[in-house]
């Protein structure tokens, strides 16, 4: 009786992780805060959604690695899903220019060559062209020790386009 309680204690440990996997696995099919060919963000991981069964969810990163995280794990972090609604991304591009530099004129080059950049794209509204609103925004954001730091913001079709961009 002993020996049987023994055991049933050591097969329930056991399974425990692979029963939680399976539950959040059934939660993520419920749910779906993803799908194959997704890029998302968990915990320091930026990869693509390759599978997702009731055991584990498989990520392949940009070198062509797989990455394998159990649904368990997945269920207690907080998912970035840069696909889940809107494939446009917004790439925030940042330099530092020296205190002597003409900063208008960066600010203005900056502007200019990310509006001519082929993967760059016009988010804005038939209402705000009509309000003459900016294309592309870019702002003095930090005055350094030793660079005045300028920002531009850029948009894209998809992340991966606004990588390259």
């Amino acid at each position: 009786m002993a020996g049987a309680c023994v055991i049933s204690l050591v097969a329930g440990l056991a399974s425990q992780q692979a029963l939680s996997n399976i539950v959040s696995g059934i939660f993520l099919v419920i749910f779906k805060p993803f799908k194959i060919n997704d890029k998302i963000t968990i915990d320091k991981f930026v990869d693509t959604v390759e599978d997702i069964n009731l055991r584990q969810v498989v990520l392949k990163d940009a070198e062509n690695n797989r990455i394998i995280i159990p649904n368990s794990v997945i269920s207690n972090q907080i998912i970035i899903n840069t696909n889940m609604h809107d494939t446009k991304c917004c790439k925030i591009i940042e330099i530092g220019i020296g205190y002597e530099s003409d900063i208008d004129k960066a600010l203005q080059i900056m502007k200019d060559e990310i509006a001519k950049h082929p993967l760059f794209i016009d988010t804005r509204i038939p209402e705000n062209k009509k309000q003459k609103q900016l294309l592309v925004i870019a702002r003095v954001v930090a005055l350094a020790d030793s660079s005045v730091t300028l920002k531009a913001w850029g948009w894209a079709k998809n992340s991966t386009d606004g990588f390259v961009m």
